[in-house]
Order: C-alpha cells, then structure tokens, then sequence
C-alpha cells in the first residue's frame, strides 16, 4: 500500500516544493494537498493519510483548528502532524506541541531538514520506505524549485490560485482576472529581514513593495542569495507594531550600480502567501507610506 502524506499551505510554491521533495526521495509516495485548513480536513477524513505537513498560519481554518479537527477524528488520534510556520519564537513552538503537534519545521527550511522531519515521524510509525538517492545538496531548495516555478522554461510565470487573486481583488478593488501588481514607492528608511534556511540574515532597505512584491536593496556580500530561493521576510511595521511576516522567494537579483565592484544589490522578492490577512496587513502597511 503506497504512504499517503498530506501537505496542507495556503502558498502554491510552498506547497509545489515540498511535493517535489518527497516525490523525489521517497519512493510511491502518494501526496494528496490543500490550500487551507478546511480543504484538508475534508482530503484527511476522505484518505487513509499516514503523515500530515501543515502550514500554522492558513485562510478559512488554521492549522491549530485542522490539528484539533484531525486530533478528535477516529483515525487522527496518533497520526504525526508536523507543524510548519515562518515562527520560530519559542511560545509559539510550545504551544503547538501542548496543541498535539508530533514535531515543527520552520520557515525556510532546506529539503535535507524537510526529510529528516519526516523521516523521523514515518519511523516512529513504521512506515519509513527506502529512499531513493538524494539531489546534490549544493542544489538545495533554490535549484529544487526552479523546474516546480518553470516547468523547464526560464521565464515561465509562478502559478497563481484563484484564492490569491480573490483576496487580493477584494482589497485593491480590481477583477482578479485583470488585476496587476501596482508597485507604490515606499520611503527609504523602510526596512525588511530576509531569512534563508542556512540562517543567512540580510537587511534591506524597502524601495518599491506592492501585494505581490517587495523591491530593497542590501550591501554585497560573499555569500548572495540565489534565484527562487525559500525566504521568510520580516517587514518592519514601525511605530512600535512590530514585524509582518510573508513567505516568499528570491525573483531576480541585480547589482545596484552599473559598476563591477558595487557594493549594494538590488532584489526581488515575490510574495508567495495566499491569505487574506496578510494581504489587509500588506495593504496597510503600503496605505501608511
């Protein structure tokens, strides 16, 4: 009988990316997915899941109200739920084990460590298949997701759920099968934290940021991004409101100065997040600049 694994996150990419990795380490694996809590409760209740990866932070129902759902359901009791979320503060960690969780995986996470968390919840129900030979770990996430976001073809589009351009309709007041992304210039002194799954840190002036993008500048480094890498950014709300963060990936990346030894870089960042509420605090943010 194939392992049935259930991804539950409101960001297509995310979801896309960690389809691929286990498809490609894990042997007839069987995934089944879900863009909100409510979907996936309905996909767990209709399958015999073995293994639940779900985002904390979704549209319609969270993640702690499907683990509650998938914890009172007469199959879920014991079924591992490993909680996946951009926070990685240490409340929030415990109360999601105090809510059922079996283990954590924060955002950005590389695919080595995506593994070994589910590696260690299908051994502890004896389910752990043989794997079959990794990608080269130099590849990582960035290299992984490239065909997911292309499909082989470099300027492919990242795909788009109707539930991202409903929300974001709703809050810009255009049809989501017209709308476009309107970059509103933000002030200088706007700032961000970019956070990589290797624990590289970069803060980055916000120069231009819309409900689709950021664009920022940052100082040159010897260790640079790489194009659709996984990020966590931090946006910086001001006035003491504290920080907003959105799931995202590298989109391009291009030196800040027509010079070969420029010190500032210029990036791209596009908003992988299809939640509503994200979008009200995005818009609010933008409204304020």
């Amino acid at each position: 009988m194939a392992l049935k694994i259930l991804v539950a996150d409101d960001a297509t990419f995310i979801r896309d990316m960690i389809k691929k990795q286990l498809r490609d380490r894990i042997p007839g694996v069987e995934i089944f997915d879900a863009a909100d809590g409510a979907r996936a409760l309905a996909l767990f209740r209709q399958n015999d899941i073995d293994l639940v990866l779900s985002d904390w932070e979704m549209p319609l129902m969270t993640g702690e109200e499907f683990l509650r759902n998938v914890r009172s359901s007469p199959n879920g009791a014991k079924t591992p739920f490993v909680m996946i979320s951009s926070r990685g503060d240490r409340d929030h960690i415990v109360k999601a084990i105090h809510s059922g969780v079996s283990d954590y995986l924060s955002k950005p996470f590389s695919p080595d460590e995506l593994l070994r968390k589910v590696s260690k919840q299908l051994r502890a129900i004896g389910k752990m298949p043989t794997a079959s030979a990794p990608r080269a770990a130099t590849q990582g996430i960035a290299a992984a997701s490239i065909d997911v976001l292309t499909g082989g073809r470099a300027e492919a589009p990242a795909p788009k759920s109707a539930a991202a351009n409903s929300s974001a309709a709703l809050l810009t007041g255009s049809s989501p099968l017209v709308q476009k992304p309107v970059a509103v210039k933000t002030p200088p002194k706007a700032k961000a934290q970019l956070r990589f799954s290797d624990h590289r840190i970069f803060e980055c002036t916000i120069r231009e940021m819309s409900l689709q993008l950021m664009s920022c500048t940052f100082e040159r480094t010897d260790k640079l991004p790489m194009l659709f890498e996984q990020t966590v950014v931090d946006i910086d709300m001001g006035e003491d409101k504290g920080l907003a963060r959105v799931n995202a990936y590298v989109h391009s990346l291009t030196a800040g100065e027509n010079r070969a030894d420029s010190n500032i870089i210029k990036m791209v960042i596009r908003f992988v997040d299809n939640d509503a509420d994200k979008f009200e605090v995005l818009s609010k943010f933008i409204a304020q600049m």
